[in-house]
């Protein structure tokens, strides 16, 4: 069952390790390239500055952004900003989206994302816990896969395997984890399940395309391509 109230806490406990350790940045590699391709650690700090204002309007109950040419423009344009600009933008809007979150609402209401996407307002925080603890690992700082919290890479894999399920291009998926932890995913292509299995971290790092699975197993066939997110 979500809990909005937990996940406003844990987002709030993540953003803080990522401004401590962004803090340990400087202008110069602020510049440098992030894990992202094409995108600068600047890039991932303004998204996740604007991406905290999105979220602010999904919960207002306005469009998350004006258009996806808007969105990609913002981040193009603050992406360069020195780093305590960066740093205070992403504290501001974090604010903002803490302030928005503990307004009284119903949290069971339906809320629309990005491209007709809908989901539960509930489910609206931890997918900004998501955007702070993958963007972290994004920077590059010393933050790693391996290093987000346990509670978290279990949900975060139930959010994947469940967001996967039935998709066209995939086989069936049978995962699991080092921990004993299991998931079915996948089943919209033909061909027989294959089995996927390995470290927690790997896993959810190949699902949310942030490894390439060689740490891995797999038994029943090649390990798949994964559509984009």
């Amino acid at each position: 069952m979500m809990d909005h109230a937990r996940d406003l806490a844990s987002v709030r406990e993540a953003t803080e390790r990522l401004l401590t350790a962004a803090a340990a940045l400087d202008n110069a590699s602020v510049a440098e390239p992030s894990r992202l391709p094409g995108w600068s650690r600047g890039h991932v700090l303004a998204h996740i500055a604007r991406n905290a204002d999105a979220l602010v309007n999904v919960l207002a109950g306005r469009p998350m952004y004006a258009s996806a040419e808007t969105r990609d423009a913002d981040i193009d344009r603050d992406a360069p900003r020195p780093l305590d600009v960066q740093l205070a933008d992403v504290r501001d809007s974090a604010a903002g989206f803490q302030a928005e979150g503990e307004r009284p609402a119903d949290w069971s209401r339906t809320v629309e994302l990005r491209n007709g996407v809908t989901d539960a307002a509930a489910r609206v925080p931890f997918r900004r816990l998501v955007e702070v603890e993958l963007h972290h690992v994004d920077l590059g700082v010393g933050y790693e896969l391996e290093d987000l919290p346990e509670d978290f890479v279990r949900r975060e894999t139930d959010f994947l395997a469940e967001r996967f399920a039935g998709h066209k291009d995939l086989p069936s998926l049978a995962l699991s984890d080092d921990a004993g932890r299991s998931w079915t995913t996948g089943g919209g292509a033909d061909g027989s399940p294959v089995h996927v299995s390995g470290p927690a971290a790997d896993l959810v790092g190949w699902l949310a395309g942030r490894r390439d699975g060689a740490a891995l197993k797999t038994t029943g066939g090649a390990l798949p391509a994964l559509p984009p997110l």
